[in-house]
């Protein structure tokens, strides 16, 4: 048994969805695990034939009639979200795509009342906004946190009366938080439409008729079947969402996920189920700094933004799409905390041919205004960010490194944007070879450099 395990190493959006695609094309594989994130991922995937869809919560092998998704119990689903995209996958002619798609009964749900506090959060930071997709996955994870018994979870979706509890429960209890917040606030700055979710009692039965339709299908399944699937396969896929540069304990707070976007969960999943199976991790990034939304993104250019063609672009949360030539300090700072990769995928390589010369940043020369912020934490000269383990970091800690990379100066240097020498380049600063790339949005512009396991 061999398990592929896809992460991001930068903020999202570098490829992780076409890299599935692309395993469960040319591997052998016929399940695809979602093992983090939830809703707010935008995984985008073009087919040959020239299809396209933005996978959300199925899985980004979907396209393919005999490829089965599951949702762990590390995903956060959003039920009404979920049905909507079944149903355009549908339009664009996907084989049948709910009878392949299960989610664990322990996988904690979004409700109305996580978006809209979500959203009303979100606004009530105005400028200092976090940079939330607004769609309630941190909501949901606080609540499975600290307030476990009431948190909704998949199998609750079986049970209409503990539902309602539980819905009750969370409308009172997230009402009552934002009651506080609304305190101090200028009033008018939060849309009624957001409030009034808490306010309208029907708000609960519309939702427990709207998501009725997962019960019919099925959906609901404990992780026994998943590790029946598991026994079955030859090859399966652990597909990630977001970036470990977004990761709730080694990212850069507060422009961060409550979900891991490292491969641990992958990786539990994979000890409890498959024990002794062969492990493959896959890191990709792309051929330059991307992130969409607030926080630091240190080489950020204007240059680039005309150059690009993107699926992920501006929404209202959000905002715009951001670039920046490749930084190898935030790259070499996220192999460090992903624990190293069994191969490493260079994405959008296809931007060169735009490009008279391919600039990065090797290193940060200085700093402005900026104290060593604890003896955790190295920042100097082109040094590698260091944490003398990122796990024990408090938040204080990286809150100031955060601060810290705002501020910033990066060395620039530039070489002729021919791909055989901007790889070299990638691979001296990053002290590893580059094993895959791709250089376009569909699975036919994969090229496979170094041999993956078949």
């Amino acid at each position: 048994m061999r398990a592929f395990i896809v992460v991001d190493l930068g903020f999202g959006d570098g490829g992780k969805g076409l890299l599935t695609d692309f395993l469960v094309r040319n591997h052998d594989t016929s399940l695809v695990v979602r093992y983090n994130g939830g809703a707010q991922a935008g995984h985008n995937v073009v087919t040959p034939d020239g299809r396209h869809h933005t996978f959300s919560q199925f899985g980004s092998g979907t396209f393919l009639p005999h490829v089965r998704s599951y949702l762990s119990r590390h995903v956060v689903v959003h039920p009404t979200a979920l049905l909507v995209e079944g149903d355009i996958l549908v339009d664009k002619g996907v084989e049948d795509p709910f009878s392949r798609l299960r989610i664990s009964d322990q996988a904690v749900v979004i409700t109305p009342y996580h978006q809209a506090a979500n959203r009303i959060r979100e606004i009530i930071r105005g400028s200092d906004r976090h940079g939330s997709c607004g769609v309630g996955v941190g909501e949901a994870y606080e609540d499975a946190l600290t307030h476990h018994d009431d948190c909704v979870v998949a199998g609750d979706l079986y049970h209409p009366m503990i539902l309602r509890q539980k819905l009750q429960a969370t409308r009172e209890r997230k009402r009552k938080q934002l009651a506080e917040l609304l305190k101090s606030i200028t009033p008018g700055i939060i849309p009624s439409k957001e409030w009034e979710v808490f306010k309208r009692d029907e708000v609960i039965d519309t939702w427990i008729t709207a998501i009725s339709r997962i019960r019919e299908l099925d959906l609901v399944t404990s992780d026994t079947l998943l590790e029946s699937w598991l026994s079955e396969m030859e090859n399966v896929v652990f597909e990630g969402a977001q970036g470990i540069l977004l990761d709730g304990d080694v990212g850069f707070h507060p422009f961060t996920t409550w979900s891991r976007c490292t491969s641990a969960n992958a990786l539990e999943i994979i000890n409890e189920m498959i024990p002794g199976a062969d492990v493959f991790q896959i890191g990709v990034m792309r051929s330059y700094a991307f992130r969409h939304g607030p926080g630091p993104l240190p080489t950020e250019s204007d240059t680039l933004a005309d150059k690009i063609t993107e699926h992920n672009g501006f929404n209202l949360w959000q905002g715009p799409a951001r670039y920046g030539w490749f930084d190898a300090v935030l790259a070499r700072y996220a192999l460090e905390v992903a624990g190293g990769v069994d191969a490493l995928a260079i994405t959008h390589m296809d931007l060169l041919g735009k490009l008279d010369a391919w600039s990065f940043s090797p290193g940060y020369a200085k700093y402005h205004d900026l104290a060593r912020t604890a003896s955790k934490i190295e920042l100097s000269g082109s040094s590698l960010l260091n944490f003398s383990h990122p796990n024990d970091s408090s938040l204080s800690i990286r809150i100031k490194l955060t601060q810290g990379l705002f501020r910033v100066i990066p060395e620039f240097e530039s070489c002729e944007a021919e791909e055989g020498m901007v790889l070299n380049k990638i691979e001296k600063m990053l002290g590893r070879s580059v094993g895959i790339i791709s250089r376009g949005p569909c699975s036919t512009d994969v090229e496979i450099l170094n041999t993956i396991p078949s």
